[in-house]
């Protein structure tokens, strides 16, 4: 599933977080990424255990909790600390898969979604493109600052050498309770047409009643927690 969720960040938000990268300190990119993947990652970096990098990634998170589209698609059960990254002209992320295991500290996550939240008017820069490959082809992906892209972390992706300007981001990972995309794409379907169907009959229909419980009782055979 790769899903656009919007308004992750308010305008202010995503203000704040400009405002405080722009004051912290930027490091080379590869010093988070693997063996393979520093091979192909050209771009810059907060360190993850700044202070900056802790605080806005609490921020992300909080906001992460209380946006819907965002918990029914992902179904998480752990979500990796927020990293933030920028690319400046002629900087680029080569096809790669992210690493199947990550660790926060002696936290291991299993890496089944991977996230990226735009921080960056797409005005701003030229190039510098999110392309996710899946089944169906290549997708590109810019999307107006606040606004998140989640997508399975077992895809091929890149992001697009940037040509004018600069591009911020925030980049995570989540350990959903649905390993599998496939029943997670069933589930946030039928989460959808339960929602839109509530709206139109009421939450008491027998019809959403119904829904619901198979919802849950997929869940209950899917679920690993």
């Amino acid at each position: 599933m790769l899903l656009h969720v919007k308004g992750v960040l308010t305008p202010d938000q995503v203000a704040t977080c400009r405002a405080k990268l722009s004051a912290a300190s930027w490091v080379d990119g590869r010093a988070t990424a693997g063996e393979q993947s520093a091979r192909a990652k050209r771009n810059l970096q907060v360190p993850e255990e700044s202070d900056v990098a802790r605080e806005l990634g609490d921020l992300i998170l909080g906001s992460l909790g209380r946006n819907p589209p965002f918990v029914s698609a992902a179904l998480p059960l752990r979500v990796f600390p927020p990293l933030f990254n920028r690319y400046d002209v002629g900087q680029a992320f080569d096809t790669h898969v992210d690493n199947a295991i990550r660790f926060a500290g002696p936290v291991r996550f299993r890496t089944d979604i991977s996230c990226t939240l735009f921080l960056t008017d797409p005005a701003d820069y030229d190039g510098g493109e999110l392309i996710v490959e899946d089944a169906y082809g290549e997708h590109a992906v810019k999307l107006p600052a606040g606004d998140l892209i989640l997508y399975p972390a077992s895809s091929l992706h890149r992001v697009a050498p940037i040509t004018r300007g600069a591009r911020w981001s925030s980049f995570f990972w989540a350990q959903s309770m649905v390993r599998s995309d496939e029943r997670r794409t069933l589930l946030h379907d039928l989460d959808n047409t339960i929602q839109a169907l509530s709206l139109t009959v009421g939450q008491a229909d027998p019809q959403v009643v119904a829904l619901a419980g198979t919802y849950n009782n997929l869940l209950r055979m899917w679920a690993e927690v």
